[in-house]
């Protein structure tokens, strides 16, 4: 299995978690956990997520999510779960 993680952050509206999860879906991307919050007006939403059925690149697919992000005025990014390991050990 190859795991990645997926973050969205960004001004709470309607519609985040659809559009998000919709992309997710038609490129077969599979949701292993999530967790969701909302500080005052502010959107939070971390993924863990199974990127093994992609039929396109990691980097279409990163490009793209940034794209749905923009679109619904969030900023979405993945990355490997080993490079996001790596990035945040202490």
């Amino acid at each position: 299995m190859s795991k990645a993680i997926i973050t969205v952050v960004g001004k709470d509206t309607v519609g985040i978690i659809a559009k998000v999860c919709t992309y997710l879906a038609e490129n077969r991307i599979n949701i292993l956990d999530i967790s969701q919050t909302i500080v005052q007006d502010y959107f939070n939403m971390m993924m863990i997520v199974d990127v093994t059925a992609i039929s396109q690149s990691f980097g279409d697919v990163a490009e793209e999510l940034e794209q749905v992000g923009e679109a619904i005025g969030v900023k979405v990014k993945i990355q490997r779960e080993d490079i996001f390991t790596k990035m945040h050990r202490i």
